[in-house]
């Protein structure tokens, strides 16, 4: 699978760290020449040499369809072109239904949501143009599947991703492009390890795998979905949680 993706033009957005450098990582080590975007540029291109393997930073912000354009033809320049776009650029900042501003719950749909439209819209032309056109996105299972409090906003938008998603896979199938997403659990990410050892224990016990994700995992699912062998494979998401959504109580893990 992953020698279907070699030498494969691939645009990873909020690529700098995270769940995103994890999908980065992956691509760039199975031999894709990787356009790692950031918000800041510095960022980008020292995740970049981080990852080597041929990996190239870049700046743009999801938020601007301007921005995207401009990135999506620096990327397609830089590599001849352009196969892959993961849609990966999010944030999730905690806010209750009661304490939560127009504000920010713009900045999170705007972010996260019609940040998706805007680099997919961005890259069409140039997908089109590729013999293996694929896009994948990083929805989440919060949202589509499950719910957490302070996360209303965050779960619209995951949720938004995937109504996006089936769509966007009937219109551009006609090009052989296809639209998939991956539906992260819980990701042992940057943000998490602040948190202590006693959140992550408490997040572990609830998945049944006993254990917290990588952000590998996440990229090793997109790289499948990005491969030769999933050209069949269209308007479709794929859960990486560890079984976290299986339990329909606590209960049945301690019966487990």
């Amino acid at each position: 699978m992953s020698h279907s993706v070699k030498g494969r033009s691939v645009l990873v957005t909020g690529g700098s760290k995270g769940i995103g450098k994890g999908i980065a990582r992956v691509f760039a080590h199975a031999g894709a020449r990787v356009l790692i975007l950031s918000r800041k540029l510095y960022d980008a291109k020292a995740t970049a040499d981080e990852i080597g393997h041929g990996a190239f930073g870049i700046a743009g912000d999801v938020t601007s369809l301007d921005s995207m354009e401009a990135a999506v033809a620096e990327a397609a320049h830089k590599n001849g072109g352009l196969d892959v776009i993961c849609a990966n650029a999010g944030i999730f900042p905690a806010a209750r239904l009661e304490d939560m501003t127009g504000a920010q719950w713009d900045e999170t749909i705007v972010t996260n949501l019609k940040g998706t439209f805007h680099v997919i819209k961005a890259a069409i032309p140039y997908l089109k143009r590729s013999d293996q056109g694929r896009i994948v996105i990083t929805s989440s299972i919060t949202g589509p599947i499950t719910g957490f409090p302070g996360w209303a906003h965050y779960g619209a938008s995951k949720a938004g991703q995937l109504g996006f998603m089936r769509t966007a896979s009937l219109e551009l199938a006609k090009y052989g492009i296809t639209v998939n997403a991956v539906m992260p659990g819980n990701i042992m990410t940057e943000g998490l390890l602040g948190n202590g050892e006693e959140y992550i224990k408490s997040m572990e016990a609830c998945v049944p795998l006993k254990r917290l994700g990588t952000p590998d995992d996440i990229g090793h699912a997109a790289l499948y979905f990005a491969s030769k062998e999933a050209s069949y494979v269209t308007g479709q998401t794929l859960i990486v949680d560890g079984g976290q959504t299986l339990p329909e109580s606590l209960d049945a893990l301690v019966q487990a």
